[in-house]
C-alpha cells in the first residue's frame, strides 16, 4: 500500500466566542476523517488555528476593557479547552495573529502586486466621527430608504426585504455611539479576481476537488460575472498592515478573509519548525510549494456558507502568487436541533462547555457520524433520537456484545479465548466488511460507515442469541461450546472497536485495556485473537438518560439569559451609565377603520420553491401558488430565522396588492407574513394543510 501524505484543516473559528454544537459538526468530521485515514496507515496532519483579526474583535476587547492580544489569547484558551473535552486531535493549533502568518500573508500580498493582480480605488464609505472608524454595513441602522421602516441594518430591510447601499438610509446612525455617520471618501486595494475567472472554472471543475453541488452552486457566481475583491481596511483596525504603500498616506491593513486562509499555512509552518531534528519533522515546501503538488495532498474541511472565500478566493490568491492549491474543499450544512435552527430561548443553541458539563462527548461524536454524509446537507440533532439511537447502538448492540460473554470466559476460563475460531464464515464475513467501512471513512460517508458497523453488531448479538451460551452454562458437558461461543462475540467486538475507533477514540482506548492488546489499526482485523487472554470487563459506556439532557437544555438557557444581561452586542448601542429604558406604551391611539384594513389583500399562498438569494445575507426567495395563472416570487427577510427546507411545501399567507417592488436580486410581488421581531426572531405563519389555495383571509 502506497502511504500518502495528506495535511488537513477545519475553518478557523473566530476568536471572539465560545464553541457551540454548530461548530462541532466540523471538527468532529474533520478529526473522524483524519482518524480514519491514520488508521489506514497513511501519513495525516491535522492543523487549525484561530481566526484572531478584524474590527469585531477589536470593538469586544474595546468592551471587555483589554487589549486586542488579550482578548484573543483568553478566547484561545477557551476554544483549544472545548476541542480537547471532544476528542478533537489536532497536531498543531496556532493562531492568525502570528508571525508566520504575518510572513505568508505579505509575501503573498508581494507576489500578487508584483504579477499586476493588485490594484487601488477610491471607496465612499460612512464614517462615524465619535469612533473614528469606518462603519461595515452591520454597524449601521437607519430608516428603510423604500418602506419607512425604522431600525433597519446598512444592507437590507427585515421588513420589506429591499436591499440597499447603507448610504441610501434615511437617518442613518452608529450602532457603535450613535453618532450619525458622515461620508468620507478613501482608498482602498483590491485583488483582481476575474483574472483569474479561467483558472477558477477549470479548478472547480477538474479532478474532483469540489463536491458537484458546490461546483454547480459557483458556476452561478460565474454566470453573474466575478467582482473585484477588496483586500484592505483602514485604521484602527486589528490586523496586520498591508505593506509597501505610500509612506505619506494612512495606514491599510489586511482585510480578515485575506490572511485567515493564510492561517492553514501559518499553522503547519509552526508545526514545522517545531519537529526540526524529530524522527516526525515535516518538509513545508513538500506540501505548499506548486511542483510538490501532486506528491502531497491538502484538504480543507469548511460549512457550505464560506464556500465563495474557499473555492474562489483562496485558489487564485495561491495560484497568483506561485503557492499549490487544495487537491480537495469538503463543504458540510449546517446543523439544526430538534429540525429547528438552534435557539437561544428554547435552550437549543448549545455551548459546547455546557454539553460537555451533561454528557459524554462520544455520544455526540457518534450522532453526528451517523448523519454525517458526502453531501452538502443540513443534520438534525433530534434530542429524542440521539437518546434512543446511542442507548440503542452503542449501549445496547455493541457494549452489550461484551458485557453479555465476557463475564463467562474471565470466571470460567481465567480469561481466556478459545485457540481455534469456531464460526470462521461469520468472523471473515465481518472482517471483509472492512474493506467497505475503510472506504465509507474515506468518501466521508460516515453515515453509512455507522450503518455498516451496527450490521456487524446485529450478527454478533443474532449469533450469541442463538447460542444462548447463559443456557449452555448450566448444561454439564458444554464448557468448550460456551468458551467457542464467547470467544467469537469478544472477537467480533474487537472488530467492531477497529471499526469505531475513529468516532470513539476514549472508548476504544478503554476497549484496548479490557482486550489486553495495543494495536486498533484497520490492518489488525485481520488478525484474530486466539488463544488469547483478555481482562476483567469494565462498563464501558453509560446510558443516557433523559434528565441529562433536560438539565444541559435548561443550563443553555440560563447561562445564554445570564451572558445577555451582563454583555453588550457587538452589533448593538452600548447602554450608557444611569440611562432609563424608555417606558412601554400602554395605550393604544393609533387605530385603523375597517375600511383601511380592507385594502389588504391577503391570500392563502403554496409555497413551490423557497431558496437562499446569492449576496444577500437576509433574504429567501420564494415561489408562491397563490391560485393565478402564474406563480409569485417574493423575497423575505427571514434567512437568519429559517433553512429554505423547512418552508417547502408549507402553505403560508402572502400579502397580494402590495405594488411589486423592484430589487437588487428582481421583482418582489407580494409579503409572506410573519409573527415576532425581526432582531429576535420571526416565525413564518403557517396555515393548515386543507386551506385551498388562492382563497382569501378575511
Amino acid at each position: 500500500m502506497k502511504v500518502r501524505e495528506i495535511l488537513v484543516t477545519s475553518a478557523l473559528p473566530y476568536a471572539n466566542g465560545h464553541i457551540h454544537l454548530g461548530h462541532l459538526v466540523e471538527y468532529i468530521q474533520t478529526d473522524i476523517w483524519v482518524r480514519a485515514m491514520k488508521a489506514q496507515g497513511h501519513q495525516v496532519t491535522y492543523v487549525c488555528a484561530d481566526d484572531a483579526h478584524g474590527t469585531a474583535i477589536m470593538l469586544k476587547a474595546e468592551a471587555n476593557g483589554v487589549t486586542p492580544e488579550a482578548q484573543i489569547a483568553s478566547v484561545k484558551a477557551s476554544h483549544e479547552a472545548d476541542f480537547s473535552k471532544f476528542l478533537i486531535d489536532f497536531d498543531n493549533y496556532h493562531s492568525t495573529h502570528s508571525e508566520e502568518n504575518k510572513q505568508f500573508s505579505e509575501l503573498i500580498y508581494r507576489r500578487l502586486n508584483d504579477a499586476g493582480h493588485i490594484s487601488t480605488k477610491d471607496v465612499e464609505q460612512l464614517f462615524d466621527p465619535e469612533k473614528q472608524l469606518f462603519l461595515a454595513d452591520r454597524f449601521v441602522k437607519g430608516t428603510c430608504p423604500e418602506c419607512d421602516s425604522p431600525d433597519q441594518y446598512g444592507d437590507n430591510c427585515e421588513v420589506c426585504g429591499t436591499t440597499y447601499d447603507a448610504t441610501d438610509l434615511k437617518d442613518p446612525h452608529s450602532t457603535l455611539s450613535d453618532a450619525t455617520p458622515v461620508l468620507k471618501t478613501s482608498k482602498h486595494y483590491f485583488f483582481d479576481l476575474p483574472e483569474f475567472e479561467q483558472f477558477l472554472k477549470d479548478w472547480t471543475r477538474s479532478d474532483s476537488r469540489l463536491q458537484t453541488s458546490v461546483a454547480n452552486k459557483l458556476q452561478e457566481w460565474f454566470d453573474a460575472g466575478l467582482a473585484s475583491w477588496d483586500i484592505s481596511r483602514d485604521a484602527p483596525y486589528f490586523g496586520f498592515q498591508i505593506p509597501d504603500t505610500p509612506s505619506d498616506k494612512p495606514d491599510k491593513y489586511f482585510y480578515v478573509w485575506l490572511d485567515a486562509p493564510v492561517g492553514y499555512m501559518a499553522s503547519f509552518k509552526n508545526l514545522c519548525d517545531k519537529r526540526v531534528g524529530t524522527e516526525n519533522a515535516l518538509d513545508f515546501d513538500r506540501y505548499w510549494m506548486q511542483e510538490n503538488e501532486h506528491k502531497t495532498e491538502v484538504y480543507h474541511f469548511i460549512g457550505k456558507d464560506i464556500v465563495y472565500f474557499h473555492a474562489l478566493f483562496w485558489p487564485a490568491m495561491l495560484a497568483g502568487s506561485e503557492f499549490r492549491t487544495p487537491t480537495g474543499v469538503f463543504a458540510h450544512g449546517f446543523l439544526m436541533v430538534n429540525g429547528e435552527k438552534m435557539s437561544k430561548s428554547r435552550g437549543t443553541f448549545i455551548k459546547a462547555e455546557t454539553y460537555a458539563e451533561h454528557l459524554h462527548p462520544e455520544y455526540l461524536r457518534y450522532y453526528f457520524a451517523s448523519k454525517l454524509s458526502d453531501k452538502v446537507e443540513d443534520i438534525n440533532l433530534d434530542l429524542e433520537d440521539f437518546m434512543q439511537k446511542v442507548n440503542s447502538d452503542l449501549v445496547g448492540k455493541v457494549v452489550n456484545i461484551a458485557s453479555r460473554s465476557a463475564g463467562f470466559l474471565v470466571k470460567k476460563y481465567d480469561g481466556m479465548l478459545s485457540e481455534v475460531c469456531v464460526e470462521p464464515e461469520l468472523l471473515e464475513d465481518i472482517t471483509k466488511t472492512g474493506d467497505e467501512i475503510a472506504a465509507a471513512y474515506e468518501n466521508r460517508e460516515f453515515s453509512r460507515a455507522m450503518r455498516l458497523i451496527m450490521q456487524c453488531a446485529d450478527k454478533a448479538n443474532e449469533y450469541i442469541d442463538g447460542k444462548k451460551p447463559w443456557s449452555l452454562a448450566k448444561q454439564e458437558g458444554t464448557e468448550q461450546e460456551v468458551q467457542d461461543v464467547c470467544s467469537v462475540a469478544i472477537n467480533i467486538f474487537r472488530q467492531l472497536m477497529v471499526y469505531l475507533a475513529p468516532v470513539l477514540p476514549e472508548l476504544t482506548n478503554n476497549a484496548k485495556e479490557f482486550l489486553n492488546i495495543d494495536d486498533l489499526s484497520f490492518a489488525s482485523r485481520n488478525e484474530w485473537l486466539l488463544g488469547h487472554k483478555i481482562n476483567k470487563f469494565k462498563p464501558l459506556m453509560q446510558r443516557i438518560e433523559e434528565k441529562d439532557i433536560i438539565a444541559m437544555v435548561e443550563d443553555s438557557k440560563a447561562s445564554l439569559t445570564q451572558a445577555a444581561s451582563l454583555a453588550t452586542s457587538e452589533d448593538s448601542t452600548p447602554v450608557k451609565q444611569n440611562q432609563q429604558p424608555a417606558p412601554i406604551e400602554t395605550e393604544q391611539t393609533d387605530y385603523i377603520g375597517i375600511e383601511d384594513f380592507a385594502k389588504v389583500e391577503m391570500k392563502v399562498a403554496h409555497v413551490l420553491e423557497c431558496n437562499h438569494v446569492e449576496g444577500a445575507d437576509k433574504l429567501l426567495q420564494f415561489t408562491l401558488d397563490v391560485g393565478e395563472e402564474k406563480p409569485r416570487n417574493v423575497f423575505s427577510g427571514i434567512r437568519k430565522f429559517y433553512e429554505p427546507g423547512q418552508l417547502l411545501g408549507k402553505k403560508v399567507i402572502c400579502v397580494t396588492n402590495l405594488a411589486p417592488r423592484k430589487m437588487k436580486f428582481g421583482v418582489s410581488e407580494g409579503m409572506v407574513l410573519s409573527t415576532g421581531n425581526p432582531k429576535t426572531g420571526l416565525t413564518v405563519v403557517t396555515l393548515p394543510d386543507d386551506c385551498v389555495v388562492g382563497d382569501t383571509l378575511a
